[in-house]
Order: structure tokens, then C-alpha cells, then sequence
């Protein structure tokens, strides 16, 4: 593999549940054998989560994780400027049953393809601008929602009804006041969810160019 002066950030953003978390890591996975853990990374917005330790169970519980307030994107931003300068980074870890930060952090070295997987991705116009390549997971609402209820139940022990609520009453709304107007600066517009093949195939088709 030839030397990559400039890393290339490629983000994948899009509705909670909407697949953009298979897809970044399918492509992740599939391509690790070929470049190695030298060759390619993954960060996800949601390890950006803005710490909560000063807050109470119930003030996190509580809060809108949907608004991007809820992440420090210039955190997220400055990360991914310095791996552009070939400078490593801490990774936040964020644990969703306690709603914050844990105090451990990942080591992450540069590497000439970083894949960026999150909901807000677009939102803000510095963060923007760090990337080489936006694509959007465009799925219907209704197939996100029941996504989102069988891995919240499965995957973070959430209730039916904290789930349903939490959609009504923020999920929904914010994506349609954040995350569906994004989808204007996305390159690329993908449907059918994470599980498109043949989308999947042209993005590592295209990553095995740039680091031919």
C-alpha cells in the first residue's frame, strides 16, 4: 500500500437505526484483512456523548440525546484534525446504561481511511468540513423505529415504554428538525439500509482506490 499524505475521512450519518452503524462496520470489517489495522479505523460520534458525571441519574435520563447540543462535536472535530496531521488520539467511551463517560479512553493512531459513523454528523458545518466523503443511510422512519425498540431492549435493557417515549418526544422531532435536512450535504444517498450490498461493494471499491 503506497504512503496516503492526508488521511481520508469518509462519514456515514443518518436516523438512529438506520443502518449506518452496519454499514461503516461491514465495510470495516470486510476491508480489515486487506489494509490491516494500519490501513483503516472507526470512530463513532456516539463516544462524543458531552460528559454527564455532574449530573444526576434522572437529569440524564432525561435529557434530549438527539439535539446536537448533546455532543461535543469540537471535541470530535479537533480528534479529527489531528489524525489528518498524523497525530493520535483519545477516544471517548460512552456507556449508555449510565448515560456519561466512563474515564477510560481508546489510543487511536491515524490511519489513511477513517470511517465517522453517527446521527449528527452534518450538523454542524466545521465538523463538515473534515470530511472527504458524506453519506447519508436514507430509511423509512417506521422501519428505524422498530430497529431502534429491538436493540434497545436486547442491547441496553430499556423498557417498551422509555423507548416509545423517548421517540415521541425527541427522537422523532429532532430528526425531522437535524438530521433529514442534512441530507442535502451528503455525496452519496444510500437506501435499503446497511444491509445494501451493492453500496457496500461500490464504497470499498472506492477505498481500494485511494489506497492503491
Amino acid at each position: 500500500m503506497s504512503v496516503i499524505n492526508k488521511p481520508t475521512i469518509i462519514a456515514i450519518t443518518g436516523a438512529s437505526a438506520s443502518g449506518k452503524s452496519l454499514f461503516a462496520q461491514t465495510i470495516y470489517d470486510e476491508l480489515l484483512p486487506e489494509l490491516g489495522k494500519n490501513g483503516i479505523s472507526i470512530i463513532k460520534e456516539d463516544a462524543y456523548y458531552c460528559d454527564q458525571t455532574h449530573l444526576s441519574m434522572d437529569e440524564r435520563v432525561n435529557n434530549n440525546y438527539d439535539h446536537p447540543d448533546a455532543f461535543e462535536h469540537t471535541l470530535l472535530c479537533n480528534h479529527l484534525k489531528s489524525l489528518t496531521n498524523k497525530s493520535p488520539v483519545e477516544v471517548p467511551i460512552y456507556c449508555y446504561k449510565t448515560h456519561t463517560r466512563l474515564k477510560e479512553t481508546i489510543y487511536l493512531n491515524p490511519t489513511p481511511i477513517i470511517l465517522v459513523e453517527g446521527i449528527l454528523l452534518f450538523s454542524n458545518q466545521e465538523l463538515r468540513d473534515c470530511f472527504d466523503i458524506k453519506i447519508y443511510m436514507d430509511t423509512p422512519l417506521d422501519i428505524c423505529l422498530i430497529r431502534r425498540i429491538k436493540r434497545d431492549i436486547i442491547e441496553r435493557s430499556r423498557s417498551i415504554e422509555c423507548i416509545t417515549e423517548q421517540y415521541l418526544s425527541t427522537v422523532r422531532p429532532m430528526y425531522h428538525q437535524h438530521i433529514e435536512p442534512s441530507k442535502s450535504f451528503a455525496d452519496i444517498v444510500i437506501t435499503r439500509g446497511g444491509k445494501n450490498r451493492m453500496a457496500i461493494e461500490v464504497i470499498k471499491a472506492k477505498i481500494r482506490q485511494l489506497t492503491a
